[in-house]
């Protein structure tokens, strides 16, 4: 399949629509996680449908001393990966289009949630992103709208934006995709030398190794709630080995910081990758609320995102992977 490339947001609106318009927004020097979101929202738009893959290289997300002018363009494979991914159209204009006449003087906020871990790092960020994604969605004018979760405060703030100011388009968060080694696949990557992609591996061994500790922990608190720590049904439980899984499991079940044992879990592996060389140089490891991305507190139930930040050499890197606090049901 071959991707018409267009530049202006009319040529675009004179496209005729028949179906469900499906877009995914990059800026560019696509890879397999990109393919796997135009595949995605290709099963989306179905074939009856369309789908957009926008390739802009936004000024307003980069802050003094960013990549903006090393950030990697090549917009001729960006295409051919494009279509032969499942989408029809790559729209990729010029800063001129997207900003007549300039920067924006009006822009989007992203409030309090944007100042958080990536906003604090990199501040006014997060509102650049959104006054590009506003931007975007108005003249690419989408039914749905794909982003990966690996940007999971990003895909957050789009989700929110779009309910608090009554867009008309669905939003859709795609898994992270990563490399066989666990790397998170990512436009900044190819800038790893090998010593420092060896390095890189801590962030997605940090959040495994969060996410293990946790599933352990919620495995055992289930299994607490099913068998009681009375001492009748302990000793009951002796007769047939069980007694020292069963005072195990309430241990568990009754030992508070669940969340503050996924993160210690994390933090282990990010602190032996400091003493590493070249060094990791960690931003940030926070288990947040994906609302509002506040930190959780030990008693948290519910959805959380544990995410990770860090530099090795001159490149940053962000990772995440969800989490679900009190999987197991109510006593009966």
């Amino acid at each position: 399949m071959t991707a018409t490339l267009l530049r202006t947001a009319a040529d675009l609106h004179a496209r005729a629509r028949t179906g469900r318009r499906a877009v995914v927004m990059t800026m560019g020097a696509l890879h397999e996680g990109h393919a796997t979101l135009i595949r995605t929202a290709r099963k989306i738009a179905g074939p009856e449908g369309e789908v957009v893959v926008t390739v802009f290289v936004n000024p307003l997300q980069f802050g003094a001393g960013e990549d903006l002018d090393r950030y990697p363009r090549t917009l001729d494979a960006d295409v051919e990966l494009a279509g032969k991914s499942g989408a029809d159209v790559v729209f990729a204009p010029s800063v001129d289009e997207v900003y007549p006449g300039g920067e924006p003087q009006v822009r989007i906020s992203a409030g309090p949630m944007g100042e958080r871990l990536e906003g604090a790092a990199r501040p006014g960020h997060f509102d650049g992103m959104l006054t590009v994604v506003a931007k975007l969605l108005h003249l690419t004018r989408p039914d749905v709208a794909l982003y990966g979760q690996k940007d999971a405060q990003q895909l957050a703030l789009i989700r929110r934006m779009v309910r608090d100011l009554n867009f008309g388009v669905e939003i859709v968060g795609v898994p992270t995709v990563r490399e066989e080694d666990g790397l998170a696949l990512s436009s900044r990557n190819r800038y790893l030398s090998p010593a420092e992609r060896r390095t890189a591996l801590a962030l997605s061994q940090a959040l495994f190794a969060g996410s293990d500790r946790h599933a352990a922990q919620e495995a055992l608190r289930a299994r607490a709630r099913e068998v009681p720590a009375s001492r009748a049904r302990a000793e009951a439980l002796s007769a047939i080995g069980e007694s020292r899984a069963a005072a195990d499991a309430h241990a568990v079940a009754t030992t508070a910081g669940g969340p503050a044992a996924v993160r210690a879990a994390a933090r282990q592996v990010l602190d032996e990758a400091a003493r590493l060389d070249p060094p990791l140089q960690l931003d940030y490891l926070a288990l947040v609320d994906p609302s509002d991305f506040t930190e959780i507190g030990d008693d948290f139930t519910g959805e959380a995102v544990l995410a990770v930040a860090a530099r090795v050499g001159s490149t940053r890197l962000i990772d995440n992977i969800p989490l679900t606090f009190g999987t197991f049901g109510d006593a009966s």
